[in-house]
């Protein structure tokens, strides 16, 4: 199982093939019985789900539907004071509901008019290589279940409010969305592990974390500060630095607390031609180029 994965919430079948996802001892969940009959239950039609066919449609609880509100509510607040505007307005566009958890194809249904990408769902934590490269078909693998109702504002683990609340707001601009299809199609251009690693790894820092200048403000459109409710309020904090694509495909970072360091960039332009420009051309050679050493 790839190194990532150990940090979530692995998910197995058993030679009996019951599925089985593994919260670790501090996990919100981990000692309630029913919400870990839940996670197993949503991760294996996640699992029996086949392209083409329908998606999984899931009976979310009352309970479930009150974390998503919540959550949803509270987001909405931070994004207008923290998102940059170009996530603003495409999260204005895409208008995602507030008063219920939307289904996948729900999801889908709103995007595909905006910028193509449909979501499909995912048990846990997918493959790099899977995960990255869908996104040259306009794919995006996403979880669906809901974070402990224990805690509704903190999640260890990417849930469906991740997926949503942060990728989908991100992916209805187009110019993001267009970024996305540049890095699936850089991953079927790298043969090695330390070069996918290499990618995703300035994906963390940009699509997930970045962040950008926007009228004499700090402002964020990566999907992991959209999603987070504490974190986005902790991300101006941060000690900020240009980008650097070396750096970013470099740096030893720890997934599990706010981020001490972020790459700032001074426009959406600048994102693109930094970014969206290095995922354009990017393969084996071109990491090797950069870090010095064989891939």
């Amino acid at each position: 199982m790839f190194t990532e994965a150990q940090l979530y919430s692995p998910v197995t079948t058993g030679a009996d093939g019951d599925v089985t996802v593994h919260l670790s001892d501090e996990h919100p969940g981990v000692h309630d019985p029913a919400y870990r009959a839940r996670r197993n239950a949503i991760a294996a039609l996640a699992l029996n789900f086949r392209p083409g066919a329908a998606v999984p449609q899931i009976d979310y609880t009352g309970e479930e539907q009150e974390v998503w509100r919540i959550v949803s509510a509270e987001l909405a607040r931070k994004r207008e004071r923290y998102a940059c505007t170009e996530v603003i307005e495409a999260a204005g566009r895409l208008g995602l509901p507030g008063d219920h958890i939307p289904q996948l194809d729900e999801v889908t249904s709103k995007l595909v008019p905006l910028t193509g990408f449909q979501y499909v769902p995912a048990a846990g934590l997918v493959p790099l290589r899977a995960f990255f490269g869908s996104f040259a078909d306009r794919i995006f693998h996403s979880t669906q279940y809901i974070r402990h109702h224990s805690f509704p504002l903190y999640t260890p683990e990417p849930d469906a409010i991740h997926e949503i609340l942060g990728h989908a707001n991100q992916l209805a601009s187009p110019r993001f969305a267009a970024i996305y299809e540049t890095v699936g199609a850089a991953v079927a251009r790298c043969t090695t592990d330390r070069a996918l690693k290499f990618l995703a790894d300035v994906f963390w820092f940009s699509m997930e974390f970045g962040v950008l200048r926007e009228d004499g403000e700090v402002r964020c459109y990566g999907a992991g500060l959209l999603s987070s409710y504490g974190e986005i309020e902790e991300f101006r904090q941060a000690e900020l630095r240009p980008l650097n694509i070396l750096e970013m495909g470099t740096a030893v970072y720890d997934i599990t607390h706010y981020q001490p360091i972020l790459y700032c960039a001074e426009s959406i332009d600048e994102i693109e031609e930094v970014v969206g420009g290095f995922f354009a051309t990017m393969d084996d050679e071109v990491v090797r180029g950069l870090i010095g050493t064989e891939v």
